[in-house]
Protein backbone atom coordinates (compact mmCIF):
# COMPACT_ATOMS: atom_id res chain seq x y z
CA UNK A 1 0.00 0.00 0.00
CA UNK A 2 1.32 3.64 -0.71
CA UNK A 3 0.87 6.33 1.59
CA UNK A 4 0.98 9.75 0.40
CA UNK A 5 1.87 12.70 2.56
CA UNK A 6 -0.63 15.36 2.15
CA UNK A 7 1.62 18.16 2.84
CA UNK A 8 3.45 17.41 -0.42
CA UNK A 9 0.45 18.82 -2.14
CA UNK A 10 0.52 22.32 0.45
CA UNK A 11 2.66 24.51 -2.36
CA UNK A 12 0.35 23.29 -4.83
CA UNK A 13 -2.65 24.19 -3.03
CA UNK A 14 -3.42 27.65 -4.14
CA UNK A 15 -3.26 26.80 -7.74
CA UNK A 16 -5.73 24.47 -7.19
CA UNK A 17 -7.96 26.46 -6.08
CA UNK A 18 -7.65 29.33 -8.52
CA UNK A 19 -7.93 26.82 -11.39
CA UNK A 20 -11.38 25.34 -9.53
CA UNK A 21 -13.19 28.84 -8.53
CA UNK A 22 -12.26 30.18 -12.40
CA UNK A 23 -13.43 26.58 -14.34
CA UNK A 24 -17.08 26.75 -15.80
CA UNK A 25 -20.20 25.70 -13.47
CA UNK A 26 -21.41 22.26 -14.72
CA UNK A 27 -24.70 22.65 -17.12
CA UNK A 28 -26.98 20.97 -14.32
CA UNK A 29 -25.95 23.19 -11.81
CA UNK A 30 -27.92 26.68 -13.52
CA UNK A 31 -28.81 25.32 -16.90
CA UNK A 32 -30.60 22.64 -18.86
CA UNK A 33 -28.71 23.46 -21.99
CA UNK A 34 -29.84 25.06 -25.18
CA UNK A 35 -32.82 27.22 -24.98
CA UNK A 36 -35.23 26.44 -27.23
CA UNK A 37 -36.81 29.23 -29.57
CA UNK A 38 -40.18 31.04 -29.15
CA UNK A 39 -42.33 30.42 -32.35
CA UNK A 40 -44.60 33.00 -32.70
CA UNK A 41 -43.67 36.14 -35.30
CA UNK A 42 -42.47 39.61 -33.23
CA UNK A 43 -45.46 41.26 -34.94
CA UNK A 44 -47.66 39.48 -32.72
CA UNK A 45 -45.89 39.35 -29.53
CA UNK A 46 -45.09 43.30 -29.59
CA UNK A 47 -48.92 43.51 -30.58
CA UNK A 48 -50.17 41.97 -27.64
CA UNK A 49 -47.67 43.73 -25.52
CA UNK A 50 -48.04 47.19 -26.55
CA UNK A 51 -51.95 46.67 -25.45
CA UNK A 52 -50.75 46.51 -21.34
CA UNK A 53 -49.47 50.10 -21.35
CA UNK A 54 -53.17 51.27 -22.71
CA UNK A 55 -55.33 48.53 -20.57
CA UNK A 56 -53.60 49.26 -17.14
CA UNK A 57 -54.84 53.10 -17.12
CA UNK A 58 -58.71 51.98 -18.06
CA UNK A 59 -60.29 50.89 -14.53
CA UNK A 60 -59.78 47.76 -13.99
CA UNK A 61 -61.11 47.58 -10.43
CA UNK A 62 -58.52 46.21 -8.05
CA UNK A 63 -55.64 47.28 -5.65
CA UNK A 64 -53.88 50.01 -7.51
CA UNK A 65 -55.07 52.88 -9.98
CA UNK A 66 -53.30 52.53 -12.80
CA UNK A 67 -52.59 49.04 -12.21
CA UNK A 68 -49.19 47.84 -11.69
CA UNK A 69 -48.76 44.34 -13.90
CA UNK A 70 -46.34 41.92 -15.32
CA UNK A 71 -47.23 40.31 -18.78
CA UNK A 72 -46.15 37.20 -20.06
CA UNK A 73 -46.71 35.34 -23.81
CA UNK A 74 -45.80 31.83 -24.42
CA UNK A 75 -45.75 29.95 -27.44
CA UNK A 76 -48.02 26.98 -28.21
CA UNK A 77 -44.98 24.89 -27.13
CA UNK A 78 -44.81 26.91 -24.09
CA UNK A 79 -41.45 28.36 -24.56
CA UNK A 80 -41.01 32.05 -23.06
CA UNK A 81 -41.19 34.76 -25.56
CA UNK A 82 -41.53 38.11 -23.97
CA UNK A 83 -42.08 39.34 -20.09
CA UNK A 84 -42.70 43.10 -19.76
CA UNK A 85 -44.25 45.30 -16.68
CA UNK A 86 -45.45 48.44 -15.66
CA UNK A 87 -44.85 50.59 -12.43
CA UNK A 88 -43.52 49.38 -9.23
CA UNK A 89 -45.11 45.79 -10.22
CA UNK A 90 -44.84 42.99 -7.27
CA UNK A 91 -40.88 40.97 -7.93
CA UNK A 92 -42.75 38.05 -7.07
CA UNK A 93 -45.76 38.29 -9.83
CA UNK A 94 -43.18 37.93 -12.54
CA UNK A 95 -43.44 33.92 -11.63
CA UNK A 96 -46.97 33.95 -11.78
CA UNK A 97 -47.43 36.21 -14.68
CA UNK A 98 -45.68 33.52 -16.94
CA UNK A 99 -46.92 30.63 -15.14
CA UNK A 100 -50.93 31.82 -15.73
CA UNK A 101 -50.01 32.23 -19.47
CA UNK A 102 -48.40 28.38 -19.33
CA UNK A 103 -51.43 27.39 -18.08
CA UNK A 104 -54.16 29.22 -20.12
CA UNK A 105 -52.07 27.56 -22.78
CA UNK A 106 -51.48 24.34 -21.82
CA UNK A 107 -55.15 23.69 -20.75
CA UNK A 108 -57.21 25.54 -23.68
CA UNK A 109 -57.44 23.41 -27.50
CA UNK A 110 -58.80 24.60 -30.33
CA UNK A 111 -62.21 23.33 -29.53
CA UNK A 112 -62.55 25.12 -26.33
CA UNK A 113 -60.92 27.58 -24.04
CA UNK A 114 -60.00 27.89 -20.15
CA UNK A 115 -58.84 31.30 -18.80
CA UNK A 116 -57.06 30.55 -15.59
CA UNK A 117 -60.25 32.24 -14.15
CA UNK A 118 -62.30 29.20 -15.23
CA UNK A 119 -60.08 26.27 -13.32
CA UNK A 120 -60.55 28.15 -9.50
CA UNK A 121 -63.21 26.22 -8.12
CA UNK A 122 -62.55 22.76 -10.10
CA UNK A 123 -58.76 23.00 -8.16
CA UNK A 124 -60.49 23.32 -4.83
CA UNK A 125 -60.19 20.44 -2.03
CA UNK A 126 -63.15 18.63 -3.02
CA UNK A 127 -62.82 19.48 -6.88
CA UNK A 128 -62.78 17.30 -9.73
CA UNK A 129 -59.21 18.91 -10.87
CA UNK A 130 -57.73 19.15 -6.96
CA UNK A 131 -53.94 18.84 -7.43
CA UNK A 132 -53.77 20.31 -10.80
CA UNK A 133 -51.65 22.70 -9.42
CA UNK A 134 -49.39 20.08 -8.31
CA UNK A 135 -48.39 19.56 -11.99
CA UNK A 136 -46.30 20.88 -14.93
CA UNK A 137 -44.03 22.93 -11.52
CA UNK A 138 -42.29 26.05 -12.30
CA UNK A 139 -38.71 25.71 -13.01
CA UNK A 140 -37.15 28.07 -9.89
CA UNK A 141 -33.73 28.44 -11.65
CA UNK A 142 -35.54 31.16 -13.44
CA UNK A 143 -37.15 33.48 -11.09
CA UNK A 144 -34.20 35.78 -11.16
CA UNK A 145 -35.73 38.90 -13.27
CA UNK A 146 -34.55 38.74 -16.65
CA UNK A 147 -34.20 35.58 -17.56
CA UNK A 148 -36.10 32.43 -18.83
CA UNK A 149 -36.58 33.78 -22.63
CA UNK A 150 -36.80 30.61 -25.00
CA UNK A 151 -37.27 28.05 -22.01
CA UNK A 152 -40.42 25.90 -21.20
CA UNK A 153 -40.72 27.65 -17.26
CA UNK A 154 -44.13 25.94 -16.88
CA UNK A 155 -46.10 26.72 -13.25
CA UNK A 156 -50.10 26.05 -13.10
CA UNK A 157 -52.02 29.22 -11.44
CA UNK A 158 -55.70 28.36 -10.99
CA UNK A 159 -56.75 31.60 -10.49
CA UNK A 160 -57.90 34.82 -12.58
CA UNK A 161 -55.33 36.63 -15.29
CA UNK A 162 -54.41 33.70 -17.72
CA UNK A 163 -56.17 33.51 -21.37
CA UNK A 164 -55.41 31.22 -24.26
CA UNK A 165 -54.44 33.33 -27.57
CA UNK A 166 -56.42 32.29 -30.61
CA UNK A 167 -55.73 32.88 -34.18
CA UNK A 168 -57.36 31.28 -37.06
CA UNK A 169 -59.16 29.08 -34.86
CA UNK A 170 -56.25 27.16 -33.04
CA UNK A 171 -54.69 28.75 -30.47
CA UNK A 172 -51.31 30.37 -31.07
CA UNK A 173 -50.23 30.92 -27.16
CA UNK A 174 -51.03 31.72 -23.76
CA UNK A 175 -50.58 35.25 -21.78
CA UNK A 176 -50.77 35.88 -18.58
CA UNK A 177 -50.75 38.91 -16.26
CA UNK A 178 -50.42 39.36 -12.43
CA UNK A 179 -49.67 42.41 -10.34
CA UNK A 180 -53.12 43.02 -8.36
CA UNK A 181 -56.05 41.01 -7.59
CA UNK A 182 -57.09 37.35 -9.09
CA UNK A 183 -60.05 39.47 -10.80
CA UNK A 184 -58.62 42.81 -11.58
CA UNK A 185 -55.72 40.49 -13.36
CA UNK A 186 -58.23 38.72 -15.36
CA UNK A 187 -59.89 42.20 -16.99
CA UNK A 188 -56.47 43.39 -18.03
CA UNK A 189 -55.58 39.86 -19.41
CA UNK A 190 -58.85 39.47 -21.55
CA UNK A 191 -58.75 43.44 -22.82
CA UNK A 192 -55.52 42.99 -24.09
CA UNK A 193 -56.32 39.68 -26.12
CA UNK A 194 -59.07 41.60 -27.15
CA UNK A 195 -57.83 44.69 -28.42
CA UNK A 196 -55.07 42.66 -30.04
CA UNK A 197 -57.56 40.97 -32.15
CA UNK A 198 -56.41 37.33 -30.31
CA UNK A 199 -59.72 36.72 -28.49
CA UNK A 200 -61.84 34.84 -30.88
CA UNK A 201 -62.42 31.27 -28.77
CA UNK A 202 -64.12 28.30 -30.01
CA UNK A 203 -66.21 27.67 -27.37
CA UNK A 204 -66.06 29.04 -23.40
CA UNK A 205 -67.43 27.64 -19.87
CA UNK A 206 -67.86 31.36 -19.19
CA UNK A 207 -70.41 33.81 -19.78
CA UNK A 208 -71.66 33.66 -23.00
CA UNK A 209 -69.91 30.96 -24.43
CA UNK A 210 -66.33 32.42 -23.72
CA UNK A 211 -63.66 32.16 -21.43
CA UNK A 212 -64.45 35.33 -19.41
CA UNK A 213 -64.58 34.81 -15.67
CA UNK A 214 -67.99 33.45 -14.40
CA UNK A 215 -68.25 34.61 -10.80
CA UNK A 216 -69.71 32.71 -8.16
CA UNK A 217 -73.45 33.25 -7.12
CA UNK A 218 -73.08 31.33 -3.70
CA UNK A 219 -70.65 30.60 -0.55
CA UNK A 220 -68.42 28.11 -2.76
CA UNK A 221 -67.21 28.60 -6.10
CA UNK A 222 -68.21 25.58 -8.07
CA UNK A 223 -68.03 23.86 -11.26
CA UNK A 224 -65.53 26.55 -13.62
CA UNK A 225 -66.40 29.36 -11.19
CA UNK A 226 -64.43 32.33 -9.44
CA UNK A 227 -64.64 33.88 -6.04
CA UNK A 228 -64.90 38.06 -6.30
CA UNK A 229 -62.36 39.59 -4.83
CA UNK A 230 -62.85 43.24 -3.99
CA UNK A 231 -66.17 45.44 -4.21
CA UNK A 232 -64.85 47.08 -7.25
CA UNK A 233 -64.92 43.88 -9.58
CA UNK A 234 -65.99 44.64 -13.14
CA UNK A 235 -68.32 42.20 -14.12
CA UNK A 236 -68.00 39.86 -16.95
CA UNK A 237 -70.30 42.27 -19.14
CA UNK A 238 -68.09 45.14 -18.30
CA UNK A 239 -64.97 43.04 -19.24
CA UNK A 240 -66.40 41.85 -22.41
CA UNK A 241 -67.36 45.69 -23.47
CA UNK A 242 -64.21 46.99 -23.10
Amino acid sequence: MRIIDCRSLLPALPALLAAALSAPAHANDNDDGPAGRCMLPQGTISLVEKQLATVVQSGNGGIFTPNRMWAAIVDRQGHLCSVIKTGDAWPGSRAIAIAKAFTANGFSNDALALSTANLYASTQPGGSLYGLNNSNPFDPRFLEQGTGIGRVLGGVITFGGGVALYAGGRVIGGLGVSGDSACADHAIAYRMRKLAGLGAVPKGLGPNNTDNILYSTGASPMGFEHPHCLPTDLSASQIEGN
